[in-house]
């Protein structure tokens, strides 16, 4: 085989990895954009290796990915980032390949913008080692390979990590497909509607709300009471001349699926201005997550725009 040749094999075999690699990378890190940076580095690496000498492809490539995604969260840059109050996971609409892996319970919670959100609670060697055990079925002999640890070490680091997640995630388990979405409709007809009593009772007694505030504000913006969660739910979800033209005209809104989860996304013509996500437990609603920075959106909106939607919850708000 001539060296051309060679290479568009072994550029191949790469391309049959990223959707993977990038599964990956996004789960460590919770960015869609980082994830991307992240597998083309893992591709300069790649081009720039003695190929011939890797055995296993598929293993060389995670140790690199992972290892690059590691170097990213220890960062002062990303330590800044995360420390301020102003992080979010980047929402993904179901169906992008980013998302990976979806056939177990763990695999499509490992995703969740809940477990996404936890994570950021575990330390960077935690992080991958619950990813690639949960998500993607390393043994701990291959784990302790990818990222050169001894295996008792990353059975402490599982250990710990399952732990600290399973103290902090919500209760209820998964929930019914067609429930969560006859609970979010519900709840999205009380806001419109302005029946605040009707919001907190449709929230759990111990229910936040996180908005973004469209990337304008330095920090998150958090409302941790029922009530209070119910009175800027209202004021949000009601349209005034103001916010249209904040939009640039009346958007659609749309019930989907973000990142296994059930949302609310406001879409005009084929751009989408805002995503608002719930996370549900006991069939109730336990987390409310307003997502309107375009940095945060691009991806999912560009998904949009290949997207078949069904009939819009309301064609003008």
């Amino acid at each position: 085989m001539n060296s051309t040749a060679t290479d568009r094999f072994d550029t191949d075999r790469f391309e049959a990895s990223r959707n993977r690699l990038a599964s990956l990378a996004y789960r460590l890190l919770g960015s869609a954009a980082d994830a991307e940076d992240a597998v083309q580095d893992a591709f300069l690496h790649w081009q720039a290796a003695d190929r011939q000498r890797i055995k296993v492809p598929e293993a060389w490539l995670t140790k690199v990915v992972t290892n690059l995604c590691l170097d990213r969260l220890r960062s002062a840059q990303a330590r800044r980032e995360r420390a301020v109050g102003a992080w979010l996971p980047e929402p993904l609409l179901d169906g992008d390949p980013m998302l990976g892996p979806a056939d177990t319970f763990e695999q499509r919670e490992s995703v969740s913008l809940a477990v996404l959100t936890l994570m950021e609670r575990l330390s960077p060697l935690e992080r991958a080692v619950y990813l690639l055990r949960e998500a993607f079925s390393y043994s701990h002999a291959e784990i302790a390979e990818i990222l050169d640890i001894t295996e008792s070490a990353s059975q402490q680091h599982l250990h710990r990590a399952r732990r600290r997640i399973t103290a902090a995630r919500r209760r209820g388990g998964e929930v019914d497909p067609a429930s969560a979405r006859r609970i979010v409709e519900e709840f999205f007809a009380a806001a419109f509607s302005g029946r605040t009593e009707r919001l907190v009772a449709l929230l759990t007694d111990d229910a936040t709300a996180i908005s973004d505030g469209a990337g304008l504000a330095g920090t998150l913006l958090r409302y941790d009471t029922p009530q209070r969660i119910a009175t800027v739910v209202r004021a949000g979800f009601k349209p005034t001349p103001a916010k249209r033209r904040f939009a640039g005209g009346t958007p659609a809104i749309h019930y989907a699926l973000v990142n296994g989860a059930p949302a609310i996304l406001f879409v005009l013509g084929d751009q989408v201005l805002g995503a608002v996500t719930f996370d549900i437990a006991n069939g109730k609603i336990a987390t409310v997550r307003g997502i309107a920075a375009p940095t945060r959106l691009a991806r999912l909106a560009e998904a949009w725009r290949r997207y078949e939607p069904d009939t819009p919850l309301i064609p003008q708000w």
